[in-house]
């Protein structure tokens, strides 16, 4: 009996010291490499959540490139929401910093993306709070780069970076008109 009590104590210490090991290396990977997100919202359609009323999509955010400022025109990003600091969106980067674009539904017609900002839109143009509403966005309120759909199943693909039809940044040629 007097080993089963030892026997016992041994796996419940061996538990609780895993746990002190396991929780800050778990909160350290969320914090710096990656963590999960589920996309929700008709913004990104057609890509992300493809279909009306079914499962949202679930994404995997990369934050190590964010940290180190590896984000290409094309990529879908969460931000933190320029209106609503408690709220993280989810859009692509349409524009890097020094890019001109010709805006959808901006104040000005043309924006040139200042130094440590970024262009984001949504696919679902109409549907999206995006730059167009807010203009362009500080690399500061960047959060993670999306790197795969994870859920449902069915959908299981790395995302790789694609701008839709017609909205690659102006040339310098069409800058001079």
């Amino acid at each position: 009996m007097a080993q089963q009590t030892s026997a016992g104590r041994r796996y419940v210490q061996t538990f609780i010291s895993g746990f002190f090991v396991a929780v800050p290396v778990t909160v350290t990977i969320l914090d710096k490499l990656a963590y999960v997100a589920r996309v929700e919202g008709a913004s990104m359609q057609p890509f992300l959540n493809p279909d009306v009323g079914a499962q949202s999509d679930v994404v995997l955010l990369n934050r190590w490139s964010v940290r180190n400022n590896q984000v290409k025109r094309g990529d879908i990003v969460s931000v933190v929401s320029p209106r609503n600091p408690k709220q993280k969106i989810i859009k692509r980067v349409i524009g890097l910093e020094g890019d001109f674009i010709r805006t959808l539904s901006y104040k000005n017609r043309y924006v040139r993306v200042p130094n440590g900002h970024l262009w984001i839109e949504g696919d679902h143009r109409g549907h999206s709070l995006d730059s167009n509403c807010f203009g362009p966005v500080s690399l500061g309120l960047l959060h993670g780069r999306a790197s795969h759909i994870i859920w449902p199943p069915n959908r299981w693909q790395r995302i790789k970076p694609s701008l839709p039809p017609n909205r690659e940044p102006l040339d310098a040629e069409e800058d001079d008109e």
